[in-house]
């Protein structure tokens, strides 16, 4: 197994329409859909859906940690779980079918003991050489140092693991300042990278080759929503452009881009490929509806696009 997926505050998302939200009455709802969630095992989701394998290491506990497994195995993702006695948290999302508007509902997350914490590190510290790429996406629960994402860089780093983290706040910072592979901040964690308030369109590409000339890390690929992505090296600077589609969710497109984009590395494609398919399973993401991550032929029709694209000369610029 190459890729490894760490979720420490995952969840059991269900999604459910009604005609309209209203105060005060009671609302019908249709039958919920209920998937596993989290950061990483969203990422380990979006890389199966893929075609690819990987490894979703996960803190659960409760009867939804017990429904997240179940959830897991049914799709074929090989888990381990790192037990806990409080209960992983619920998210709801509402979609309002008379509007199309969709409403969020993100519970906190439980705290996680320092007993949990350490079979965490010992769980990544005796990971076999096999593993080439460990992906630490999402945010930290109550409990966990601000600093721990920081601490398994310096394990990945120790071991030769390619480190790749999607998180925000001090948790970004604080792990930046370690070095790591890959980071996948938007402009708003961009910015924070760079001690600004905010940046300008015109600023990004400067900032983002600072940010790697400082070690922070060897790649940035910088979200942009609709308008896909930003690839900053200390050598290069591209940006991968998307078709225009219509979005139903962005619910788990982060994770679907940064499950695009560690499948294509674990391939051994080149960075411009790799953020191709990480722009392709992000946006695939946008087309389906509620909780719901890409669909493999939604990627591969875009990625179709951006080739065709990119032959003429209009899909990537340099």
């Amino acid at each position: 197994m190459k890729i490894v997926t760490l979720t420490l505050n995952p969840s059991l998302d269900k999604h459910t329409y009604t005609e309209r939200l209203l105060p005060d009455k009671k609302l019908r709802c249709d039958e919920p859909v209920y998937e596993a969630g989290g950061g990483g095992i969203n990422v380990s989701r979006a890389i199966k859906i893929m075609g690819g394998e990987s490894l979703a290491i996960y803190v659960a506990g409760g009867p939804a940690g017990e429904q997240l497994e179940k959830l897991l195995r049914e799709e074929g993702i090989e888990q381990y779980i790192i037990k806990i006695e409080q209960p992983t948290r619920e998210n709801l999302t509402v979609i309002e079918k008379s509007t199309a508007n969709q409403y969020r509902f993100g519970m906190p997350g439980s705290e996680v003991g320092e007993a949990a914490l350490k079979e965490c590190i010992s769980v990544i510290e005796e990971l076999p050489d096999e593993v080439e790429f460990l992906v630490a996406s999402g945010s930290l629960p109550p409990g966990v140092a601000e600093d721990f994402y920081a601490q398994l860089a310096e394990i990945a780093n120790r071991k030769g693991i390619k480190y790749i983290v999607d998180t925000s706040g001090k948790a970004l910072e604080k792990t930046a300042d370690k070095g790591v592979y890959l980071l996948k901040p938007n402009l708003g964690e961009l910015s924070q990278l760079a001690g600004k308030e905010e940046i300008s369109a015109i600023e990004q590409e400067a900032i983002a080759q600072e940010i790697i000339s400082k070690g922070k890390a060897e790649i940035l690929v910088v979200s942009l929503g609709p308008r896909g992505a930003m690839l900053a090296t200390k050598d290069q600077v591209e940006y991968v452009v998307p078709p225009t589609i219509k979005q139903k969710s962005t619910v788990g497109a982060g994770d679907s881009m940064v499950a695009g984009l560690v499948l294509a590395l674990s391939r051994g494609e080149n960075l411009r490929d790799v953020v191709q398919r990480g722009v392709a399973a992000g946006t695939a993401a946008t087309m389906t509806a509620g909780t719901e991550l890409c669909r493999n032929e939604d990627v591969e029709t875009i990625l179709e696009w951006l080739n065709k694209t990119d032959e003429k000369g209009g899909g990537i610029d340099h």
